[in-house]
């Protein structure tokens, strides 16, 4: 992508600058290719008089369909996409991987409290807290991993939700989060869990740890390459082994049971499991509105992103 860019920038410009040397064209070059609903910025270029590098842009987004709105399009506008390492990958989304990427953002008042997991392609940001808030039981009932009817959901979006202040509230949107136990159902809530799939694609080294489950083989390495393991592991709040996911399964030779995936640190490894009723550490995880501004920040911890709506 950036050297299809280069090459547009590169050819389009002697293009421009041709066409005013030879005069084959009488209109400025933003004219000729601007369009009226796009604000240029010629930062880059350093061409204030014209909307060249405004004009660049826009075709190279076209050419390649990569538009993003909203605070996660001005995340990618401002990221060097990565194919290793710690940062920032375009996959079916963008998905922040590696040991510790940049990719820390003030909410809720709490300065670099939070990081973000991916930004959606329709330019809103799924985030987790950086610390947990206790030690809580999944549901009441042993077995019972429907997500819908579970205990964990209800403190989520409720007593939780509450707690935060008004403006993290405005900036906070409903989503669908992904089928959970039996009954299969898709429900639409503000704040959940991450899965088991997200912790496997925040590892950097696909190479080698793939993107199955962790096994006394890879754990230790694969655990160095996920900023989502080192963050849990070095959250000082938490005390215990095991914390929650978003993630079940049912137990196909019975109708009565279901298993909540939890991750056990410091192993690296999942286990199911039936007790429900059992108390393990939580990492709220929502999505931000596409509405809010990016107004400060490089999403470094010393630095993270700041937001606005």
């Amino acid at each position: 992508m950036r050297v299809i860019k280069k090459f547009l920038k590169n050819n389009i410009f002697c293009f421009i600058l041709g066409a005013f040397i030879f005069g084959v064209i009488g209109v400025s070059a933003a004219t000729y290719f601007a369009s009226s609903n796009v604000t240029y910025d010629n930062s880059e270029s350093g061409l204030l008089s014209t909307d060249v590098q405004g004009a660049i842009d826009e075709l190279y987004d076209v050419f390649n369909n990569t538009t993003i709105s909203g605070a996660g399009g001005e995340i990618i506008d401002k990221s060097n996409i990565v194919n290793s390492g710690d940062g920032l990958y375009a996959e079916d989304k963008y998905v922040y991987k590696g040991a510790n990427p940049n990719n820390y953002i003030t909410f809720n008042g709490e300065k670099a409290g939070w990081r973000i997991i991916s930004i959606e392609t329709d330019g809103t940001i799924k985030i987790i807290k950086r610390t947990t808030l206790y030690a809580l039981k999944w549901g009441s009932n042993h077995g019972d991993a429907d997500w819908s009817t579970s205990y964990l959901k209800e403190y989520f979006n409720t007593t939780y939700y509450n707690s935060l202040t008004s403006a993290a509230k405005q900036q906070i949107i409903s989503s669908y989060w992904p089928p959970s136990g039996m009954t299969g159902k898709i429900v639409k809530d503000k704040i959940a869990l991450f899965t088991v799939p997200e912790y496997l694609r925040a590892n950097s080294n696909v190479s080698q740890c793939g993107t199955g489950f962790l096994n006394s083989q890879n754990s230790s390495t694969c655990k160095n390459t996920n900023w989502i393991y080192n963050m849990i592991l070095n959250d000082t709040t938490r005390i215990g082994y095991w914390v929650w996911t978003l993630t079940t399964w049912m137990n196909v030779d019975s109708e009565l049971y279901g298993y909540v995936y939890r991750l056990n640190v410091p192993s690296g490894n999942f286990t199911v499991d039936l007790s429900v009723n059992a108390n393990s550490y939580v990492y709220p995880v929502l999505y931000l509105s596409s509405d809010i501004k990016i107004t400060g920040g490089n999403g470094s911890q010393n630095n993270p992103y700041e937001i606005s709506l």
